[in-house]
């Protein structure tokens, strides 16, 4: 599998984890879709054991394609993970970086909620999380594009769509947080455990 959105998107990522992720240790992706990301991110940070996890079968088995066909030596087997599960960071943690992209908007805010809870209890002491993809701030979207974009997910499902930056900020403190703003209105949020 191909996302257009995963190509896109590569770069700029990879701009900031080049200036704010460890060198070294165990990255857990969360969400990791097709397995692009995984490839390219494992491949440009040979320290870090890099885990991607997904809860979707076609993806897992896209992930493991991408593996057996580019996949480094630090790049691990897919495993199935549904983070909106509480709980999930028992058997998923600790980290020393973790990776969310494009995940947020796209589930409720109870599952969202989960998600930021695990990754505040998966982070290992000094480890760091990078939360990328669209955000409201103050409530509102940024452009007409996202506006669009936000009310076309809440068409579908009134309980998902885009999140506040100080709703996500609130369900990870107390750890200390960053914004980075990305490409086309994206932002990434850096997680910093104490």
């Amino acid at each position: 599998m191909s996302a257009p959105s995963a190509r896109r998107n590569m770069a700029p990522i990879l701009e900031v984890l080049h200036t704010h992720a460890p060198a070294e240790g165990r990255a857990l992706e969360i969400a990791a879709g097709t397995g692009e990301h995984a490839v390219a991110f494992s491949r440009a940070f040979p320290g870090l054991d890099w885990q991607p996890t997904d809860l979707d079968p076609d993806r897992l088995a896209s992930i493991e394609a991408w593996r057996q066909a580019e996949g480094p030596a630090n790049l691990r087997p897919p495993q199935n993970l549904n983070a909106a599960t509480p709980g999930w960071h028992t058997t998923h943690g600790p980290a020393d970086m973790i990776l969310l992209v494009n995940l947020l908007h796209l589930i409720a805010d109870a599952e969202a909620e989960a998600v930021l809870t695990g990754i505040a209890q998966a982070l290992a002491p000094g480890g760091k999380a990078f939360l990328y993809g669209p955000f409201l701030r103050n409530g509102e979207t940024t452009s007409e594009g996202d506006a669009a974009f936000h009310a076309s997910l809440q068409a579908q499902d009134t309980a998902i769509g885009y999140k506040d930056i100080a709703w996500v900020r609130d369900r990870l403190s107390p750890l200390r947080t960053e914004t980075v703003e990305m490409p086309s209105n994206n932002l990434i949020i850096i997680v910093g455990a104490n």
